[in-house]
């Protein structure tokens, strides 16, 4: 799911993943592909980099506002045709049923090295002296604790239409904290900002890569290693009575679309495939953005004229 003073590092290049392969027929290159728009700042720059690699292909492209956990139907009914940046730690189920049924496709992973988690800005673990361990949340609780949580500690959860990852772990660890989602990408980086600047308690759900990990000097509690037990069995892990009493499983971020791309576009889709994106690529466009306030058009088009070497081989590698 968009997740800051922080290094500008020049980072490697975008992983190709040229092989042999041959030119594909581009297809209905007349009928626009259709990628979603999600709510994350980093989406955005994955989803514009791949629209802009298809536009040099010589495809139309539009780009559809699509609320991340309800995509996939349209996605399957082929309104949509591609979402470029999908979190495997909170992907809609109704995803899988989609997939199983034949109707949408895991295209292949991004690249992007991901890690999400309960975490807190480090001037917290003064506030806290127990953390980063997670047995510290129970000691501390009251110390967190707002207005509308009170007598419990508040976690700023993820915006509530990309699931309820947070309060499900609060649930399964048994912490006395409140899950208060939060109204956007926008409001969880205000949250930082503000605990940042007045040195008060946070505890948020929070991911990388985003340019707020570095900003803000965020880290991550440790919570028990998430495995798929964890979140089947409730005798696996410290709260034998739940499931959810662990970390997230570690997460893939994936491409996904609606299963008729391939045959309609081939060498688009064979872009797509092929698109692979780092964490070091994507972070500075991230802080260009949000910290900078460019545009996203502006800012990929920037990279993308000054990075041809890191791109163009994929999309030749499909058309030529």
């Amino acid at each position: 799911m968009t997740r800051k003073s922080f290094a500008l590092l020049a980072g490697p290049a975008l992983a190709l993943g040229l092989g042999a392969a041959e030119a594909a027929e581009l297809g209905a290159v007349d009928e626009p592909i259709k990628l979603a728009i999600n709510e994350w700042t980093g989406q955005h720059v994955s989803t514009h980099i791949g629209g802009q690699m298809l536009e040099a292909a010589g495809y139309k492209v539009e780009y559809v506002t699509a609320g991340y956990m309800n995509m996939y139907q349209a996605m399957a009914d082929g309104e949509i045709h591609a979402a470029l940046e999908v979190w495997t730690s909170n992907v809609s189920e109704l995803f899988g049923e989609l997939e199983a049924e034949g109707k949408v496709v895991d295209i292949s992973g991004l690249g992007l090295d991901a890690k999400e988690g309960f975490a807190y800005p480090a001037h917290v673990e003064e506030l806290c002296p127990g953390l980063p361990a997670w047995e510290a949340l129970a000691a501390c609780a009251p110390m967190f604790a707002t207005a509308e949580t009170l007598p419990m500690g508040r976690l700023v959860d993820y915006p509530a239409d990309w699931g309820t990852p947070g309060a499900d772990r609060i649930a399964g660890l048994g912490l006395p904290y409140k899950a208060v989602p939060a109204g956007s990408e926008g409001a969880l980086i205000a949250e930082l900002r503000a605990s940042s600047e007045k040195k008060s308690p946070l505890l948020i759900l929070f991911w990388q890569p985003h340019w707020a990990m570095s900003a803000y000097d965020v880290r991550f509690v440790e919570l028990p290693v998430g495995e798929p037990a964890c979140y089947e069995d409730p005798a696996w892990g410290p709260n034998p009575d739940a499931t959810f009493d662990c970390d997230f499983i570690p997460t893939r971020i994936f491409k996904a679309g609606w299963a008729g791309f391939a045959e309609k576009w081939p060498a688009a889709y064979e872009i797509l495939e092929s698109y692979q994106l780092s964490t070091a690529d994507q972070q500075p466009l991230m802080g260009a953005v949000d910290v900078d306030g460019r545009s996203v058009e502006e800012v990929v088009a920037e990279w993308m004229a000054a990075n041809e070497a890191k791109w163009k081989p994929v999309v030749d590698a499909a058309v030529n």
